[in-house]
Formats: C-alpha cells, sequence, structure tokens
C-alpha cells in the first residue's frame, strides 16, 4: 500500500539529484574550485614522502607548493596549457603525476583531441627524461617497463576522458542551437500565419469597405458626398495593396485558420486519439472577431496535440470564457502517472507558436506545472464583440 507512495518519493529525489546537478555543471568556477581541491586532497597525500625524501621540504613548505600547483586547476578552462607546464614543474622537481593527469585532462576538455594528444606525448617524453635521471623515485618505476606500465596508461586515460567529455560538450552546444534554430523557425512560421489571418480577415474587410464606398458614391452621384464617397473607396483599395505588398504571402496550402466553430471537430479526433475532451465555449466567445477566434483555434489545437503526444490517456479540459472585455483560455491535463511531477508535459516548439500567437493581439501567455497537472493559460483583448 506504500509502495507507490515511496516510489514518487525516490523519482522526486532523482529529480532534485538530476535538477542540482544540472545548476552544479553550470556553474564553472565552482566546478572549477572542487576540482582544485579534489587534486590537492590527493596530492597532500604524497606530503609526507615529499618532506622525507629528497627535496628538502618541510612538510609546511610542500603543502604550499602542492596547494600551489592545484590552484592553477582555477584556469584550466581558460588557459590549460598554463596548468600542464605547472603539472610538468611539479612532475620534474617533486615527481608528482596527480596534477599532471588533472592538467592532461583539461587540455582534452577544453582544447580538443590534437591538444591531448600533444600534452599525452609532451608528458611521456618529459617523464622518461626524468627517468633517466638520477634520482627518480622507486615507486614510480625501477625498470623501464615498470615505469612505462605506470606512465603511460595514466597520461592516455586521462587526456582520452577529457577528449570525450569535449565531444559531449560539442554536442550538446549543437543540440542548444538546434533547439534555439526551431524556437526560432516556429515563431517565424506564427508570425507567418499570423499575417496570412491578417490578410484574410483584414484585406475581406477593406474589399467590403471599397465596394461600399463605391455603390454610395453612385447614389450620392451629382450630391455633395460623391467626391467623398469614392475618395473613401480609392482609400480602401489603396490600403488593400498596401497589406498585399507588405504581408508575408500565402503558400499553396494557405487556407486561413479556422475559428470557434471548428474546436468540436478538434475535440472529436482526440477523443478517437485516446485523449478525452472536455470543452466549455462562453456563447459570448462566438462574437469575437476572426483574428481572436483564430487564436483560439491555434491555441486548442496546441494543446490538444501536446497532450496526445506527452499525457494520452488524460482527460482535457478547455474552457474559453469572455468576461469584462477580456478573453480567457485554460487548457488543462493531468500529468501522466510516469512522469515526475516537475517535468512540462510539453517542451517543444509548440509553446513558443502559441506565446507568439497570443502575445501578437496584446494578450499575455503562460504553461507549466499546477497541482499535479499541465495548464496553459491564455489571457488577451476580446476586442469589439460582432
Amino acid at each position: 500500500m506504500h509502495v507507490r507512495p515511496a516510489a514518487q518519493a525516490i523519482r522526486r529525489a532523482a529529480a532534485l539529484g538530476r535538477r542540482l546537478a544540472e545548476r552544479w555543471g553550470k556553474a564553472a568556477r565552482t566546478l572549477d574550485l572542487l576540482t582544485a581541491l579534489s587534486a590537492l586532497a590527493l596530492m597532500s597525500l604524497d606530503v609526507p614522502g615529499l618532506a622525507a625524501a629528497d627535496n628538502s621540504l618541510t612538510g609546511p613548505m610542500a603543502a604550499l607548493v602542492l596547494t600551489a600547483g592545484a590552484a592553477s586547476l582555477l584556469l584550466r578552462r581558460r588557459a590549460p596549457w598554463l596548468t600542464y607546464g605547472v603539472a610538468l614543474f611539479l612532475l620534474g622537481w617533486l615527481h608528482e603525476l596527480t596534477l599532471t593527469q588533472f592538467a592532461l585532462y583539461s587540455l582534452g576538455r577544453y582544447r580538443g583531441r590534437r591538444a591531448g594528444m600533444l600534452g599525452v606525448v609532451g608528458y611521456v617524453a618529459f617523464a622518461y627524461a626524468m627517468f633517466l635521471l638520477p634520482g627518480w623515485p622507486p615507486h614510480r618505476g625501477e625498470t623501464v617497463s615498470e615505469f612505462l606500465s605506470l606512465v603511460v596508461p595514466i597520461g592516455v586515460l586521462a587526456a582520452g576522458v577529457g577528449v570525450a567529455a569535449n565531444r559531449q560538450d560539442l554536442v550538446r552546444e549543437l543540440e542548444a542551437q538546434r533547439a534555439e534554430t526551431d524556437t526560432l523557425h516556429a515563431v517565424q512560421q506564427e508570425r507567418a500565419r499570423i499575417a496570412r489571418d491578417v490578410h484574410d480577415f483584414v484585406g475581406r474587410e477593406l474589399t467590403l469597405l471599397s465596394v461600399r464606398s463605391q455603390v454610395l458614391a453612385r447614389r450620392a452621384s451629382g450630391g455633395p458626398f460623391e467626391e467623398g464617397f469614392e475618395e473613401l473607396s480609392e482609400t480602401a483599395r489603396s490600403a488593400h495593396r498596401m497589406l498585399n505588398e507588405i504581408i508575408v504571402q500565402r503558400g499553396l496550402d494557405g487556407a486561413p485558420t479556422p475559428g470557434l466553430d471548428a474546436l468540436p471537430e478538434l475535440a472529436e479526433r482526440s477523443g478517437r486519439a485516446g485523449s478525452p475532451v472536455e470543452l466549455l465555449v462562453a456563447p459570448a466567445a462566438h462574437r469575437l472577431s476572426p483574428l481572436r477566434q483564430a487564436a483560439v483555434h491555434r491555441v486548442v489545437q496546441e494543446c490538444l496535440t501536446n497532450a496526445a503526444k506527452h499525457a494520452p490517456g488524460e482527460r482535457v479540459t478547455v474552457r474559453v470564457d469572455v468576461v469584462d472585455g477580456r478573453l480567457g483560455i485554460a487548457v488543462r491535463n493531468a500529468l501522466p502517472a510516469s512522469a515526475p511531477a516537475s517535468a512540462p508535459v510539453s517542451s517543444g516548439s509548440g509553446t513558443t507558436g502559441m506565446a507568439e500567437r497570443v502575445l501578437a493581439v496584446g494578450g499575455e501567455f503562460s504553461a507549466g506545472v499546477v497541482g499535479g497537472a499541465y495548464e496553459v493559460v491564455a489571457c488577451l483583448p476580446a476586442g469589439e464583440l460582432a
């Protein structure tokens, strides 16, 4: 009976851990500081041996030298070659290999494969030269085979991990750029749809105005208002021509966006797809202008698509109200049981398109998890009702 709450608690803890990891992962300075402290902690294990061996360093002096070396890791993103040089210096003076691992990883991570390979070659060559000189500590390898079995794997593994992390960084950067491009494309598409609808609806009204003015001009033929009606007709035709020149031209499939009359069909299709819809539309909403109705249709259509994709089988409630000159659109659906409560149902570019449509007519838009359900809310001026 307590299995499900326990599972939910585990999922929430895992989600919290992922969010904290992502937050810490974005704090580059924090990670660099933790890396430097980790390297210092590992190198501090050698402090007693360094003080008692061949370097005439006291324990405190050895600790200060190693601290200075570890501090170079704070610059590993901007100047990894500096960290690499400090690591080789400590390798030649104190025969310290730990910092070299961090330096080679930083080279591969922040300068790529070529830098990582050059770093490994330089490190192995320098270490081998130090091995041939007197004073190489026995625990670092007494024979050539022991030396190579210790030194080479350390450098190759550290640089290889760094290069792999560099590739992952490139992939994430490309994915972020692709997501940004998709979002911009969605915004452009939505603006094109809005322009198309403006062209249809406003152009129609301008045509009617021009025709009506011509009729009135003929009726007023010979009267004092004939010239005014003809001028009004010409102004309407000129405005229509300007609209055709400015508004983005429609494609072959550029039918105007449907209005509220098409919402029952959307609800029916969503129900057949497995997501039942409760549609609540205020009677006053049917008196909205075509542009407002197109905005409602666009928001509801995208919400139902997202619900069917990310929360299949969950009931969707669609509410359209007109109160005190404001048009309100609210679409709500429960989160699927298999998804964490903190994850949004829709995270694609469709939300961007909906927001662009609503903002284009001076409205406000929000989308997110509210009370265990995903809710999209849009509020915009209702305009003049027919």
